[in-house]
């Protein structure tokens, strides 16, 4: 048996953690879904601090809301390939460890090979791939398969790590998840079906006529722009347009594309500190483009996220 103690192959110090935790609050940036997508795992628990459902399977269309919920109790995500079968193995493991842990980690399975947002987020370098989610923040474990005892040994870091935070919330003991008792308006469900299909014409346009209904429905105003976003992604060679960013920092579109993938990628604050230094040295239509773009990325991430908060001031500081 190999040592449990010795640093993984892909491993990530989980000490990155440090600091205050952020608040969750179901990040678009990890897996394109607008509005309040239905939990996987079913609604959240009446105690505070637990979640319904040991293991959940997310898809494009959920993973914001299993995200979110990792301010109550923390996850770990396998990422795996139904086209590799051998890669739900780690899955398989992490459902073994997991169980002998009383509810202190929730498991989310990930099949990449019909969730291609979820793909085009994360990016893995290989399958299967570990995720560590706590209070909304992904920490990479590892990837490839590992031996079961260095899988456990990660797990108890990530817990240690989400004690810190404060995130001790505990999941429902049962044989399976439960399932969702809320049901989505017809127009939000029509949305998230063409998602999951990868029609995203057909979820822009079921978005469009939910807004045309309900001016003031913010679900599907969030909704449509993280769709737009996913439109903007789609097939963007990323090792490309980083490099083209870099090679002339003044080119807008280039700077915009990346501040779409960054946050896609989980990287909110760059996006919008990249764009707002944009912004101050930017002119006329051009800066005219930056803010307007920066104001849909407000929209994908949503209003009321703090990182959202803090960007619109500096926009405002940027602009005057």
């Amino acid at each position: 048996m190999s040592d449990p103690t010795r640093p993984l192959r892909g491993a990530v110090d989980l000490s990155g953690l440090g600091g205050p935790a952020r608040p969750a609050s179901a990040p678009a940036a990890q897996a394109p879904a607008g509005g309040a997508s239905p939990a996987a795992g079913g609604p959240a628990s009446q105690d505070p601090g637990a979640i319904d459902g040991p293991v959940v399977e997310a898809t494009d269309a959920t993973f914001n809301q299993i995200v979110g919920r990792t301010s109550i109790v923390p996850a770990v995500a396998v990422v795996w390939s139904s086209q590799q079968p051998q890669s739900r193995a780690l899955l398989e493991d992490a459902i073994d460890i997991a169980a002998g842990l009383d509810g202190r980690v929730q498991v989310v399975g990930i099949d990449i090979a019909t969730n291609p947002g979820i793909m085009q987020a994360v990016q893995p370098p290989e399958v299967p791939l570990a995720l560590g989610l706590v209070s909304g923040q992904p920490v990479p474990l590892f990837s490839g398969l590992v031996d079961k005892e260095q899988f456990r040994a990660v797990l108890d870091q990530l817990l240690q790590v989400a004690v810190q935070h404060g995130v001790t919330g505990r999941v429902n003991a049962s044989d399976a998840p439960a399932e969702s008792q809320d049901e989505l308006p017809p127009l939000h469900q029509e949305a998230y079906d063409a998602i999951e299909r990868d029609d995203l014409d057909a979820a822009s346009a079921a978005y469009e006529q939910a807004i045309a209904a309900n001016p003031k429905d913010t679900d599907a105003q969030l909704g449509l722009a993280q769709v737009a976003l996913m439109k903007r992604t789609r097939g963007v060679d990323l090792q490309a347009a980083r490099e083209a960013a870099a090679s002339d920092p003044s080119d807008v579109d280039a700077a915009l594309l990346i501040a779409d993938l960054d946050v896609l990628g989980g990287h909110v604050e760059d996006a919008f500190v990249r764009l707002i230094d944009l912004v101050r040295v930017t002119a006329d239509d051009d800066r005219e483009r930056v803010k307007a773009h920066l104001l849909d990325l407000f929209a994908v991430v949503g209003n009321q996220d703090e990182r959202v908060r803090k960007g619109r001031t500096s926009l405002m500081s940027a602009l005057f």
